[in-house]
């Protein structure tokens, strides 16, 4: 099983910019998803997250700006992020609770995407 993170990039104060995450290989189902940033320096910090059934919660810094979202036919969770400040410069990582099929088996885990960089910056 692997998360697949995409959409960083280089957007001025203001901007908007939308992450994806898709997650592959044998999966039976995934619960939780969520979206964590770096800055260096900085601890990992939780920015959103989503249930499957779509009740989601945000950090504070990201109430009102950003949005996450899934597709479960896809596998896939977003993050829109709109007003983007130079604080939001970090790395981006998506977090996936994934319940894989091992031999057949149901395996629990926890899953990180490789992380996609985001610079807000003029």
């Amino acid at each position: 099983v692997q998360l697949q993170a995409s959409g960083g990039g280089l957007v001025q104060p203001g901007g908007s910019l939308r992450l994806s995450c898709a997650a592959s290989g044998s999966i039976s189902s995934i619960n939780t998803m969520a979206w964590y940033r770096q800055a260096p320096g900085e601890q990992r910090e939780l920015v959103a997250t989503i249930t499957r059934g779509g009740v989601t919660d945000y950090a504070d810094s990201a109430k009102g700006r950003f949005a996450i979202s899934r597709d479960n036919a896809k596998n896939t969770v977003y993050l829109q992020m709109n007003s983007l400040r130079p604080e939001d410069t970090a790395n981006y990582y998506c977090y996936a609770f994934i319940v894989a099929l091992t031999l057949g088996k149901p395996n629990p885990g926890n899953y990180w995407g490789q992380g996609t960089q985001v610079t807000v910056s003029s």
